[in-house]
């Protein structure tokens, strides 16, 4: 346990590059593992051909609609667990954390299983061809009966990580990924006696794999082996403590519902394209979150020391922390793009390697990746605002720039409204209408990162009451 306490206190004083690093280096191996997961069934469904890719992208779009209910509590589990450790109140820290898990597995089930009957309506609705639409059925069924197993899993790696632990999380992850690297194509194409699933068998895997991961985790969080300890009558559900949860998290699932829904109007243009350019953009999506992945670890790791410096009463450490965190992304990320730039088609071709799915990943990823740069910026410094407790500002940030500018531009840029002579103008921009979508994506991303740098620069958030 002294390492443990080491590491803690290493978050409340001492060097701050060093504290990042302590946070971020596990947290930069579970988000490895993390995608790799999606990158490990994407490498088994593309031997099934385009439109299993292009169902798997379907899915994806599907799926992180929901993801908003996922980050909006952890984003609330974040804030109060890492204020309460902060100020040394343990006790309460592993309250909270149950109370979360507790809260995730009832409304993963009830919202996972509502949205069953209406899978072959969202498809139709997303535009997606008949064959396509049916293999993203066949995966989505599974996925969103277990819905609340993914969310008990990052429910209780948030609640560690805030705490100060973060290695607990990372050999969880290490635990699920290799399940699901025995598992996937086991269940896709079947072995022995095991029939194949196809496109099915990947989400079969993945929810096997995370539901033995969770149940270890817990299980050694009630033991008493982890910064947390809560005990069994914590899971309990207290409504004062899941209303802090959702008043916290309710802003914050705001936001990204809004990023998730503005996917799916994104994902209805592109699909008017047809397969090639939503699988070429369904691969490009999944190196875009691979190489945003350090963007997201070391938010993670400024809104811990956020959370637990404020908790401790050192403001200015905590906002000293968050810049840290923001320099040392976009080192990161500058290395990534170029890195990107020199193996684009290879990137794209290790997945499907049909020409014309290469083509349109290929061009995606070289107009998108040079805006990571401010992406990760406003990334981190949101995160850290949510480590605060201040998702309001955050939510309002993703709505303008999402609803207010990338939307309409991606209709007027890619040539989806009615063709009047002022909007094929716009349209003529680009040598491929599709482009105008990522350009679109670009614009949005310029104007949230000053919103972001503003907002964050006026200190407002460093007296903000969870």
């Amino acid at each position: 346990m002294k390492n443990s306490s080491d590491r803690s206190s290493a978050l409340l004083a001492g060097s701050l590059p060093r504290a990042v690093l302590l946070l971020a280096g596990p947290m930069f191996i579970s988000a490895v593992l993390q995608n790799a997961q999606s990158l490990i069934d994407l490498y088994w469904v593309g031997r099934l051909g385009p439109v299993a890719v292009a169902a798997l992208a379907l899915s994806g779009a599907v799926i992180m609609a929901l993801f908003p209910v996922q980050m909006g509590l952890a984003t609330g589990t974040v804030a109060l667990v890492s204020r309460a450790y902060g100020a040394g109140d343990a006790r309460r820290a592993s309250s909270i954390a149950a109370q979360s898990i507790s809260l995730g597995i009832g409304i993963g089930l009830l919202l996972g299983l509502a949205c069953l009957p209406w899978l072959g309506t969202i498809c139709t609705l997303l535009g997606a061809e008949p064959d396509v639409a049916a293999e993203a059925i066949r995966y989505l069924r599974p996925s969103l009966a277990g819905m609340s197993l993914g969310l008990v899993l990052f429910l209780a790696n948030s609640a560690m990580q805030a705490s100060g632990n973060t290695i607990v999380p990372m050999a969880a992850m290490l635990a699920a990924n290799l399940l699901n690297l025995v598992l996937d194509p086991l269940f896709i194409f079947g072995w022995g006696p095991l029939p194949g699933f196809g496109v099915a068998g990947a989400a079969w895997a993945t929810l096997l794999a995370q539901a033995i991961a969770a149940l270890g985790l817990i299980l050694l969080m009630v033991s008493g082996r982890t910064h947390l300890h809560p005990a069994l009558p914590d899971f309990r559900p207290v409504w004062r403590d899941g209303l802090s949860l959702l008043r916290i998290g309710l802003p914050s699932m705001a936001q990204m519902s809004s990023r998730s829904i503005m996917g799916l109007v994104f994902f209805r243009v592109i699909a008017r394209f047809g397969t090639f350019v939503v699988a070429g953009y369904g691969i490009g999506m999944r190196w875009h979150m691979v190489l945003l992945m350090p963007c997201f670890v070391l938010a993670n790791a400024a809104a811990t020391l956020v959370g637990q410096n404020l908790g401790a009463g050192q403001p200015q450490r905590a906002r000293r922390a968050a810049w840290c965190s923001t320099g040392l992304v976009l080192a990161i990320v500058a290395a990534s793009v170029g890195l990107l730039f020199a193996f684009t088609g290879k990137a794209v071709a290790l997945f499907d390697q049909t020409p014309e799915v290469v083509a349109i990943g290929s061009g995606f990823l070289r107009v998108v990746s040079p805006f990571y740069l401010l992406a990760g910026v406003s990334i981190v410094l949101d995160r850290a605002l949510n480590g605060a407790g201040c998702t309001v500002s955050t939510m309002l940030f993703t709505i303008v720039t999402l609803w207010g500018l990338q939307v309409p531009l991606a209709f007027l840029f890619s040539g989806s409204l009615p063709q009047w002579e002022w909007t094929r103008l716009f349209s003529r921009w680009f040598d491929l209408p599709v482009q105008g979508v990522w350009w679109a994506m670009n614009t949005a991303t310029a104007l949230h990162v000053v919103m972001s740098v503003a907002w964050f620069s006026t200190g407002r958030w460093m007296h903000k009451r969870v």
